[in-house]
């Protein structure tokens, strides 16, 4: 049996940019050398990838992933025949492209849950698209943890070189994130970045835990949130073992991240910590669907309509994205070869 891990390869929603970054990180090479890649999705799009790029790389069109053989000189593709390119415009959101986004990723699902894939790796979808095309969730995440039958918490990461972030709420109006921090989502997410951050080669992680208001809240004068919720949560923690502190104001946090104080950051709002990690690596920074069955994992940016089809897009985070996809399968898969030995 192969150790290199077996990944998933989606090429996005067809009307963004996915389908050229995907075919850029193909042509290299790269993918071949850390993983058995198999593409899933439709040839027709695969080649559009391939124009947009400027690249050609040899694959196989198959029609079952029972069909594939590794090691092999070309990559494998499964097609679906399901997209259509000629069908939609180039920069412009589809619903009906997100519907066939989300389809693609539900038989990719399927074939991790019977344990034909080790990962997904897929390219920048539109989740507005995908939700008026049928698929009703808020985003990619809450999707995938329906999918895989997910109980528990479970959240979104992003990574970029300096440091990870966690999120004790997501995508939800801000108003109703702030009812939603909790000493249960805050333990939760917690442990969440430290076991994942673990999952990553990470010894004894350093997680830093955002505080909710300005300045910290200033004893009380901004909101006591910092005083009855967060403090004692992070206490608790901090003495049953994780290597956490906060809370910490957020106009510091990251600054204290970057400098090294800390490998992740678990922040209160989504915008508290994107607003911080994509200043400081839009083109390499990458997301993370983390504490579910499947790795799940994507760049960090969207479809990036205003430059398709023009071979301008850095397939930097795709590349990022890709090679964590792959050490977080590397590792499960070897977790699991030792659990079954012994």
């Amino acid at each position: 049996m192969s150790k290199l891990p077996r990944i998933g390869f989606m090429l996005g929603d067809v009307t963004g940019i996915g389908p050229e970054i995907a075919a850029k990180l193909l042509a290299s090479g790269k993918p071949s050398q850390l993983a058995e890649v198999v593409i899933i999705g439709d040839r027709r799009v695969l080649e559009l990838g391939m124009r947009d790029a400027g690249v050609k790389f040899a694959y196989t069109a198959c029609r079952s992933i029972d069909e594939v053989s590794w090691p092999r000189q070309d990559l494998p593709l499964i097609d679906l025949g399901n997209t259509d390119p000629a069908k939609f415009a180039q920069g412009a959101p589809s619903d009906e492209a997100g519907k066939l986004a989300g389809d693609t990723l539900k038989f990719m699902i399927d074939l991790a849950m019977a344990g034909k894939l080790d990962g997904i790796c897929f390219a920048p979808l539109n989740k507005g698209a995908m939700n008026r095309g049928g698929w009703k969730f808020n985003d990619e995440h809450q999707m995938f943890a329906k999918l895989t039958d997910h109980s528990g918490f479970f959240g979104e990461m992003n990574v970029i070189d300096q440091f990870s972030t966690f999120r004790v709420t997501s995508h939800v109006a801000l108003r109703e994130a702030v009812n939603m921090i909790t000493p249960e989502r805050i333990t939760s997410a917690v442990n969440l970045a430290n076991d994942t951050l673990l999952a990553t080669g990470r010894t004894a992680p350093r997680i830093g835990v955002a505080a909710l208001n300005p300045h910290n809240g200033e004893n009380g004068l901004f909101g006591d949130e910092e005083i009855r919720i967060i403090r004692p949560t992070v206490d608790r923690l901090k003495a049953g073992g994780i290597n956490c502190e906060g809370p910490i104001s957020s106009d510091v946090i990251f600054l204290q991240a970057l400098k090294g104080k800390f490998d992740g950051v678990v922040m209160m709002y989504h915008d508290q910590g994107q607003i911080a990690t994509k200043l400081l690596g839009f083109n390499k920074g990458v997301t993370v669907t983390a504490g579910l069955k499947t790795v799940f994992t994507t760049p960090a940016h969207g479809t990036a309509y205003d430059i398709v089809g023009q071979s301008k897009a850095d397939p930097g985070a795709m590349e990022h994205a890709f090679t964590l996809a792959t050490r977080l399968a590397a590792g499960r898969k070897a977790a699991s070869a030792a659990n079954a030995a012994a």
